[in-house]
């Protein structure tokens, strides 16, 4: 069992800046990989920056060389850095764990609402 809590969400204008984290607790042993998605209204949830036990990361072609994905293992947290925001970047974002050890398994945040707007 995983759980994780997102925050950081909020209300920022276009070309402004937040910082989201996710902090994992329970089995975070079983953990191989977090990633951050996104949902926007009428669309699909799409990966947005995934980032492995390894250190290796994965970006959407749209985010790349904006945001940034990192973590800190002693604390068990991820953080999406999103810096230089556009509209079309309001969507809820979701934090999301891998992890594998008997089973495979995925857990999800509740979500925290990003909206970029004028």
């Amino acid at each position: 069992q995983v759980q994780l809590v997102e925050s950081g969400g909020g209300l920022v204008q276009p070309g402004g800046s937040l910082r989201l984290s996710c902090a994992a607790s329970g089995r975070v042993f079983s953990i191989y990989a977090m990633g951050w998605y996104r949902q926007a209204p009428g669309k699909q949830r799409e990966l947005v920056a995934r980032i492995t036990s390894g250190g290796s990361t994965n970006y959407a072609d749209s985010v790349k060389g904006r945001f940034t994905i990192s973590r800190d293992n002693a604390k068990d947290t991820v953080y999406l850095q999103m810096n230089s925001l556009k509209p079309e970047d309001t969507a809820v974002y979701y934090c999301n764990a891998e992890s594998s050890i008997l089973a495979s398994n995925d857990y999800w945040g509740q979500g925290t609402q990003v909206t970029v707007s004028s």
